[in-house]
């Protein structure tokens, strides 16, 4: 099998690519990446069992995938996606994200390439306690640009199910190391701020409300699932590792370093009520997570171990 990775040097791509050659039946594997982020490292050292090849492309452009023939899979990992900055440049964050989904949509309509699209949880919103795919478009209610944005790549995929198969799946904040590690997202942000000493920003009203999580080791088990299983339902499915308060993300980081400072914030991203995210429907169809946040956390702060101030 030939599987193509877009976005295969940031967090969750370039952990993908450092592990596919564990997905039975990928004999090689295309990599794309804009490297507007200066994530080079992410190339650094590859495992030649990977049997990778990179190409720096850009899909805003329509053409960019047109090089590439007889591939059976593209991983869709390609996006702006840092939601709390997303405030402010929706225009530019629209644009790119689209126009990279409409490339990679009439790729795989006009070569019979099947799809993993990933989304998020955070489509979800303001919402009742427990949320699943079903849940009526009334309470789909993204606070930010970039969740707005999913939702409608999400709706995209839905408009052309006809020409192609897919999977979108939902996936939790995202956790753990990687070459490509960003530290935008919660845990790892909350985890490099530990390591430096610095103040953990906290919102006000998100210290006790649940919010879903995922770890990378259960991200690269979805990528793994879908290929070996052929699994493409054209459906929606989320993915978690499990639903945790900041607070309780505050006390794991504790069990590691055990003097940390907080700031109580506000945010207007965070008005959301306390919601769990349910994942049973993924899990119906034999998919089982083993990631934890413990690690993810106990990994990260590994990574600044040596600074002292």
């Amino acid at each position: 099998m030939k599987i193509l990775i877009t976005g295969s040097c940031g967090h969750i791509g370039s952990y993908l690519s450092d592990n596919v050659y564990k997905i039975k039946n990928v004999s090689k594997t295309i990599l794309v990446d804009n490297l507007k982020s200066n994530r080079f490292d992410s190339l650094f050292n590859s495992k030649k069992k990977n049997n990778l090849n990179f190409f720096n492309k850009d899909l805003n452009d329509i053409k960019s995938l047109d090089q590439f023939n007889d591939i059976d899979l593209i991983i869709h990992c390609a996006s702006m996606t840092n939601a709390e900055k997303s405030f402010g440049k929706e225009k530019e964050m629209y644009n790119n994200n689209i126009n990279c989904m409409k490339t990679i949509i009439k790729y795989c309509s006009d070569t019979n390439t099947r799809l993993v699209h990933l989304s998020s949880t955070s489509v979800y919103g303001k919402q009742v306690k427990l949320v699943d795919e079903t849940c009526e478009k009334e309470f789909l209610k993204p606070q930010s640009p970039y969740a707005k944005i999913k939702m409608i790549e999400e709706n995209l995929l839905k408009k052309n199910k006809n020409k192609l198969k897919y999977n979108t799946y939902r996936f939790g904040t995202i956790s753990g190391v990687s070459k490509g590690i960003r530290f935008h997202t919660a845990v790892n942000k909350f985890c490099l701020n530990a390591s430096l000493n610095d103040r953990i920003h906290v919102y006000k009203t998100a210290l006790h409300q649940f919010r879903p999580y995922l770890s990378l080791v259960d991200s690269f088990e979805v990528f793994k699932f879908t290929v070996e299983k052929n699994f493409f339902q054209n459906d929606i499915f989320n993915v978690l590792t499990g639903n945790y308060t900041v607070n309780q993300i505050l006390n794991k980081i504790r069990k590691f370093k055990r003097k940390i400072n907080i700031d109580y914030v506000n945010a207007p991203i965070m008005n959301q009520l306390s919601y769990h995210v349910d994942d049973s429907k993924i899990k119906l169809q034999g998919l089982k997570t083993k990631g934890s946040l413990e690690n993810d956390i106990k990994n990260t702060l590994k990574l600044l171990d040596n600074l002292k101030r």
